[in-house]
């Protein structure tokens, strides 16, 4: 058989050079931004808009001042981070515990209306964020829980759950066989031994990527957090970093010296996670 055009090694190296020309720009866009916010940190106060590839005087001062809350827009630095962190980790465990748990009841015990349920939970993304804010707002301002960070958490674990809920199903439904069930309630085990003992297990890889799923939307949220969270003690970091454009004379390089210190934390989780990550959001794919 002939060996056709696209199969000979001049036309697979011509591919190979054009997929590695669009990878390369590709790349190129997607750092371009980071390069920018490396530059102007790294830039004393008046190099900061001048026109080098490189800062002529690089300094690390604006770290410096970051670290040690130098200033007056990042005084409260490590409260806020904490406050991100903190907003984060109970908002991901929340919502883990929740999807878990009605998953469970939903795949495993089997109701009535179980699949209606976990399909219809998709709905509420039907409606923008944005559309939910007032709501969100007073009924936090009915419940008291107004600047505070269970009004963020609640309002976040509220948009990440149904999502979870749904993956937590589909893969249950198709990763975990129904025989294991049987066979631990033969051995005389209850509902909630098998869901610690063996549903929570074999759940492990989708966990850790609705778990990073759902640290990242609660560590990156900003309307709801900047509508829900007045004071600068409570507010997350999301918040402070956009209060820096509040004023005439923004300090550039000091705003992306601290949005550096930000970005680190969830490119590091990505990273430990990532294989985790992909193989979890696609297994939730399935539909039994």
């Amino acid at each position: 058989m002939a060996t056709t055009t696209m199969g000979t090694p001049a036309a697979r190296a011509r591919r190979a050079v054009g997929l590695g020309a669009i990878a390369v720009v590709l790349l190129v866009w997607t750092l371009l931004p980071i390069y920018h916010m490396v530059m102007m940190a790294l830039s004393p106060d008046g190099e900061v808009f001048e026109r080098h590839l490189w800062p002529q005087n690089p300094t690390l001062e604006n770290f410096w001042t970051v670290l040690t809350a130098g200033d007056f827009f990042i005084e409260q630095f490590w409260r806020q981070l904490w406050n991100s962190i903190y907003v984060a980790v109970v908002t991901t465990l929340l919502v883990l515990a929740i999807g878990t748990l009605a998953s469970f009841a939903i795949a495993r015990l089997r109701p009535r209306w179980g699949n209606a349920l976990s399909n219809a939970a998709l709905a509420t993304y039907v409606v923008p964020t944005s559309f939910l804010a007032i709501p969100l707002y007073q009924a936090m301002a009915t419940y008291s829980l107004l600047d505070t960070a269970w009004a963020l958490i609640l309002s976040m674990t509220a948009f990440a759950s149904p999502y979870a809920m749904w993956v937590f199903t589909q893969y249950a439904k198709s990763g975990i066989p129904r025989e294991l069930d049987e066979s631990a309630r033969v051995d005389g085990a209850t509902n909630w031994q098998i869901y610690f003992r063996i549903y929570l297990p074999l759940m492990r890889p989708v966990l850790v990527a609705i778990g990073t799923y759902a640290m990242l939307s609660a560590w990156n949220e900003y309307l709801l957090a900047f509508l829900l969270l007045n004071s600068a003690e409570n507010m997350t970091l999301p918040v402070a970093l956009g209060s820096f454009l509040n004023t005439d004379q923004v300090p550039w390089n000091l705003l992306m010296a601290t949005s550096l210190f930000y970005a680190v934390p969830p490119v590091i989780v990505y990273y430990v996670f990532r294989k985790n990550v992909t193989s979890g959001m696609t297994a939730g794919g399935v539909k039994t």
